[in-house]
């Protein structure tokens, strides 16, 4: 390194080594600055545009309204529930905010083009794609269906890559993308295995995606959320209280997540001060082990 610097044309602009690490320290916003890495989103104006897969409800919802708190404008995204996508766009602009809703199946790659596309018409372009979209069927491996297999993996994982793929092309530099994975890769708990191997998948998208987009200042995450009151969560077949509580208590915090909790952590991770996480997998989970 030191024979590299020596080779340089003298300059007395040139800021030494220590210097830059002094002041890294001091100041690594202006280091930042200085070699090219500052963060591209600078602020929450109402230029910036964000893509929600599946948040007609649940965790997407909670997403979707956040960003819009944040001053994103939203495409909210549905695949059969068109009466509550509207309904997150009415409570969105009820707010002051911007959004639009569009149908469509993220299992569908040409779908998935055309929600890009009508993003694209109604906003001119994108910058943070949230890849929320997920179903969750729950079997012993001896008793899960061809049709329940396959729909998870459809959605799950080949939807997972359809958007990744369009956000990939389309998110503009400095922009944001971030999958929701689950905790229960960690936990991997009988009955979930085909549904955790499809969300496991979406964090290797993520930290693989994030190194392909080297050089254009896009920070690629997933988040994974430990149990939270959705109702993906609790409307399971056979669902118990006593369950729901005992989950609870296997949390610091003695309570299960909240959708809200969540969004948080999205929007931490989209915002001003989340360039530097990437090709990451943030375990959203109130400590649940």
């Amino acid at each position: 390194m030191a024979d590299e610097i020596q080779k340089l044309p003298p300059t007395g602009e040139r800021v030494s080594r220590r210097t830059m690490l002094a002041a890294a320290m001091l100041a690594p916003g202006l280091v930042a600055a200085a070699t090219g890495g500052a963060n591209a989103q600078s602020g929450r104006a109402n230029d910036k545009v964000a893509l929600v897969t599946g948040s007609s409800r649940g965790i997407g919802a909670a997403i979707a309204k956040r960003l819009a708190r944040d001053g994103f404008r939203v495409t909210v995204n549905c695949v059969v529930n068109r009466d509550l996508a509207a309904a997150v766009v009415r409570e969105i602009e009820a707010a002051d905010g911007t959004a639009i809703w569009e149908q469509a199946d993220v299992s569908d790659p040409v779908a998935v083009r055309r929600l890009f596309d009508a993003n694209d018409r109604a906003f001119g372009g994108i910058d943070v794609v949230v890849n929320n979209a997920g179903v969750m069927r729950l079997a012993p491996f001896r008793d899960m269906t061809d049709e329940d297999f396959a729909r998870q993996l459809d959605v799950n994982v080949k939807g997972g890559f359809y958007v990744l793929r369009e956000a990939a092309r389309r998110v503009r530099d400095g922009g944001r993308i971030v999958s929701t994975s689950s905790g229960i890769t960690e936990l991997r708990t009988a009955t979930y295995g085909p549904y955790a191997a499809t969300k496991a998948s979406l964090q290797i998208f993520s930290s693989v995606l994030a190194k392909e987009l080297g050089g254009r200042m896009i920070s690629v995450n997933a988040v994974a959320p430990g149990v939270v009151a959705t109702p993906l969560f609790l409307d399971v077949p056979g669902r118990t209280q006593q369950e729901v509580n005992m989950f609870a208590q296997r949390t610091p915090h003695r309570r299960i997540g909240a959708t809200d909790d969540i969004a948080s952590v999205v929007s931490t991770l989209v915002g001003p001060d989340g360039g530097w996480v990437n090709g990451q997998t943030v375990h959203a989970n109130g400590g649940l082990v």
